[in-house]
């Protein structure tokens, strides 16, 4: 699992930086609002996830609560962000349903953080 979520954080990382360049020196409009969002939210959940995957690591036993943050930036990272650039890039309203799936889940991986923080043994 641990891999997964590295190969996602590098996916998520090298999209926000491709995105980003081309909001910057080729979008304009709301297509390159889009793209600079969905590369703000991917590079950061990128290092989040990354950061839960070091975490992870160092523990013998995973844990619920970094198993849940780490699938969720995961799965917000692909569904978030993503969904974002595709839109950015199609013009297809469909993806932008799927954004808000993305969002809930980046939030619940930052929850997962929080309750592994306050309960931890």
């Amino acid at each position: 699992m641990i891999r997964i979520w590295i190969a996602i954080a590098g996916l998520g990382g090298l999209a926000s930086i491709v995105a980003g360049a081309y909001a910057a020196h080729g979008g304009s409009g709301a297509a390159a609002e889009l793209l600079r969002t969905g590369a703000l939210y991917g590079m950061v959940h990128a290092a989040a996830l990354l950061a839960v995957a070091a975490a992870a690591e160092r523990r013998a036993r995973l844990g619920l609560a970094l198993a849940l943050a780490g699938t969720a930036f995961a799965v917000g990272i692909v569904l978030f962000s993503f969904s974002l650039f595709a839109l950015a890039l199609t013009g297809i309203r469909g993806f932008g349903r799927i954004t808000p799936f993305g969002g809930v889940a980046l939030m619940i991986g930052w929850a997962a953080l929080l309750v592994r923080a306050l309960v931890r043994r």
